[in-house]
Parts: C-alpha cells; structure tokens; sequence
C-alpha cells in the first residue's frame, strides 16, 4: 500500500512533468492516483492487463523522481514557499534576496 506522503509527493511532481509522459501514462496515472481506481479497474476500463497498468505506473514513478532529481522544480518551489511565508510573518526584506538567487 502506498503512503499518503507519496501519493502527496507524486501527484506534486505529476502536476509540475505530465508534459513530458506519454499520452497512456498520463491516463493511467490519473486513473490511479487522482481518480483512486483500482488496477483491476482501470485493466477493465481500457482493456489491458493488470500487470501492464503496474509496469506502466512504476515506470511513471521512475520518470517523475527521475525528472525532479535532475531539475529540482518542486524543492524549488517548496523553498519559494517557504521563504514566503517567512517574509509574511517577519517582513524581513533580506528574504527577498534568497527568492532571487533560487533561480540563478
């Protein structure tokens, strides 16, 4: 069984790279962890097996972890965030600084 943190984590990553999944992978991904159908019911719906629906999902998995490790968009934007909500409660102007130099 997955965890809700992972669930959490995947549907962050998927929201940031759907774009460079294939058009299946992004059906099945959805079918699973956005819409909670089970493989057997996603294997009924589209009429493939259970075990294709598995690789397939493993394989987006791979590819999403795969992608932040290299890109770091999701740490970033976690940071940004975080930074943020720092700068909200101090209005400590030196914070904007560290927004900036994420990017560089």
């Amino acid at each position: 069984m997955e965890t809700l943190e992972k669930k959490e984590q995947l549907n962050e990553l998927f929201d940031i790279y759907q774009s460079l999944l294939t058009d299946k992978q992004v059906e099945y991904f959805r079918y699973y962890y956005q819409d909670d159908y089970s493989l057997q019911e996603i294997s009924d719906i589209l009429k493939v097996s259970r075990n294709a629906i598995f690789d397939q999902l493993k394989k987006v998995e791979a590819h999403l972890f795969s992608y932040e490790e290299k890109l770091n968009i999701l740490k970033r934007k976690q940071k940004r965030l975080e930074i943020l909500d720092q700068l909200d409660e101090s209005g400590d102007l030196k914070l904007i600084d560290q927004l900036r130099k994420l990017d560089e």
